[in-house]
């Protein structure tokens, strides 16, 4: 089936960030077919196709979250402003907590809510993630799901290496997926053993899949690495040959100069999470840096239970708004850049720009229409400024993966977000999650 979408700005973040407006773009099954402007929309494009009248909309590439954890939605808004939620809250909470019917309805709702803002890739890291990937493939977005595997063992698995064992099993399982996808994702440089990030370091960069793991993150990560090891934690993880091109690593928050042109030279790349490293007070990390050393970074969310959201607007918003101020420089991250980070940079730190990220032929049709008829969203001199700075999830008028409409008229096509929402709480009510949570000093 072909289909047209008109009086769009289209926004296709292509190697000339070419913008069309106004403009069109036909696709047809899964794959854009041609995008460019207005005047050359002709009838023969037209003939046979299905159309849509975008009415002044900005047609985007589809969003990549990068990093979060699709399964914490029932710990969303508990502990927000205690000091230590991971040690004192979240690990406990989790062992009693989850399950697998857990992370399976979890995953669904936070897929549906990442939808409704216009995210149409994510890479998930977390347990039991074979429900995981089943819940993402029956919501029809483009995922990763990532295994998480800990040293000390985790609500699924005592063993690390049962863990690891089992995330192989699940990328072998998703190999030839159109849409999703595993890898092993070691929690963290402090977490896990070196050989454990080993094992799964290799299993991963034999499948060409994401070695994905929490770095430069902590303070005290930072103080055991020096104490331990007269290191950072970017240089023990060259150190023990898990540092390459396969390797994403999320945060990056305490980095420095010889750590980024470690990155650069081996070809690692970030995942930049700054609505939840704030939140925290961890800082902010040197993305600027990271842009001179052309770093592949995208952004990410973390979990809802850390960033509280999960759309990608959000960070965009706040992407510049830190980094502005930290370079007390109001031209530094132009909103360009930044809506890069969000689309074609994201799907490259994913392994994934071949396939998605910018709105070009031969490419999937992940798309995102974003309304302009709503008060915030008037008048646009520039869509990249106004995505950026004006647009919320609120504006997400529809989304498409792989040509498959699954937002419409702002609502879900396939499910309703309703739905997802009681089934989820019918779940929780089993597991009193207030009752675990008290004032944390």
């Amino acid at each position: 089936m072909r289909t047209v979408i008109k009086n769009v700005i289209v926004v296709t973040m292509n190697e000339a960030r070419e913008i069309f407006s106004p403009g069109y773009l036909l696709f047809e099954h899964d794959t854009i077919i041609a995008a460019g402007p207005m005047k050359e929309l002709t009838e023969e494009i037209l003939a046979g196709a299905s159309q849509i009248d975008g009415k002044q909309g900005i047609l985007m590439p589809g969003m990549v979250n990068l990093h979060t954890h699709m399964g914490m939605i029932p710990f969303r808004g508990l502990g927000d402003d205690c000091k230590d939620r991971l040690r004192v809250f979240l690990i406990p909470m989790e062992n009693k907590a989850m399950d697998e019917e857990m992370v399976y309805l979890s995953t669904r709702y936070a897929a549906g809510e990442m939808l409704l803002s216009g995210v149409t890739s994510v890479l998930d890291m977390y347990y039991y993630e074979e429900e995981a990937a089943r819940a993402m493939d029956e919501m029809g977005i483009r995922g990763i799901a990532g295994q998480t595997v800990m040293d000390e063992g985790a609500c699924d698995f005592s063993d690390p290496y049962e863990a690891i064992s089992y995330g192989e099993r699940l990328i072998k399982k998703y190999h030839s997926h159109p849409r999703i996808s595993a890898c092993i994702a070691p929690h963290g440089t402090s977490t896990c053993s070196s050989e454990v990030l080993k094992a799964a370091y290799s299993i991963d960069s034999s499948y060409e899949v994401p070695f994905t793991l929490h770095t430069a993150e902590m303070d005290y990560e930072m103080d055991f690495f020096e104490k331990e090891y007269s290191m950072t934690p970017a240089e023990y993880l060259d150190s023990i040959g898990v540092l390459g091109k396969d390797t994403l690593a999320a945060h990056c928050i305490h980095m420095t100069g010889k750590d980024l042109d470690l990155f650069k030279e081996r070809g690692a790349r970030v995942a930049h999470c700054i609505g939840s490293n704030t939140k925290a007070a961890k800082g902010v990390a040197p993305v600027t840096e990271m842009l001179k050393r052309n770093i592949p970074v995208g952004l990410g969310t973390d979990g809802p239970a850390s960033g509280n959201t999960l759309d990608i607007l959000t960070q965009m918003k706040l992407c510049a708004d830190f980094h502005k101020n930290e370079t007390k420089d109001r031209s530094a991250f132009p909103a360009e850049i930044i809506v890069s980070l969000a689309t074609i940079e994201g799907a490259r730190a994913m392994g994934l720009h071949l396939v998605t990220g910018s709105l070009e032929p031969g490419k999937q049709a992940d798309l995102v229409l974003i309304e302009t008829q709503s008060a915030n969203m008037f008048p646009v001199y520039d869509p990249y400024s106004a995505l950026v700075y004006s647009a919320n999830p609120s504006n997400v008028e529809a989304v498409f993966v792989a040509g498959e409409c699954l937002v419409k008229d702002k609502k879900l096509v396939k499910t309703d977000l309703d739905g997802l929402r009681n089934q989820l709480f019918q779940k929780m009510k089993g597991t009193d999650f207030q009752k675990h949570m008290g004032k944390t000093e």
